[in-house]
């Protein structure tokens, strides 16, 4: 459980700025300006802070509840425009078609593939099986994952 003790504002108004920051493509002073139009004073270092302290703790509490996935993935990556630039999605399924895990980057190379491969296999555990396209920098990670 997240605590919110020792706060000097509501626990929903905290969520509430936290969600939007993480969600949508808002600044600290956007969020500070949407807040003093509902009637809320927050200064935008205020959110910041809250951001910092609490999207960790919330992925966290997200992780630990998520369902189980299975133990093959298909691994694929895509590229998409993202406000005006175009970013490689990564993202891994397992084989009923539960999204694993995603990552955003700027460049489709191995250093990327083995960033995802790390941040997915340390968030749900090793899978048996990891099913790829011809892509040199997946195969490429796989093989030193298998090293390490």
């Amino acid at each position: 459980m997240i605590s919110f003790k020792g706060r000097h504002h509501q626990q929903e108004i905290i969520l509430q700025c936290v969600r939007w920051y993480v969600a949508y493509s808002l600044s600290y002073r956007d969020l500070e300006e949407l807040m003093q139009e509902r009637g809320y004073a927050v200064d935008h270092s205020t959110v910041q802070r809250w951001v910092v302290y609490y999207a960790p703790r919330i992925e966290k509490a997200f992780r630990k509840n998520k369902k189980r996935v299975g133990h093959r993935w298909r691994l694929d990556e895509t590229y998409i425009k993202i406000m005006g630039e175009w970013k490689y999605l990564h993202r891994a399924v397992d084989k009923q078609g539960k999204t694993i895990d995603f990552l955003l980057t700027a460049k489709r190379d191995k250093k990327a593939a083995r960033r995802f491969l790390n941040k997915a296999i340390g968030s749900t555990g090793k899978p048996s099986l990891i099913n790829i396209d011809q892509s040199g920098a997946k195969t490429a990670a796989i093989k030193l994952y298998n090293c390490d």
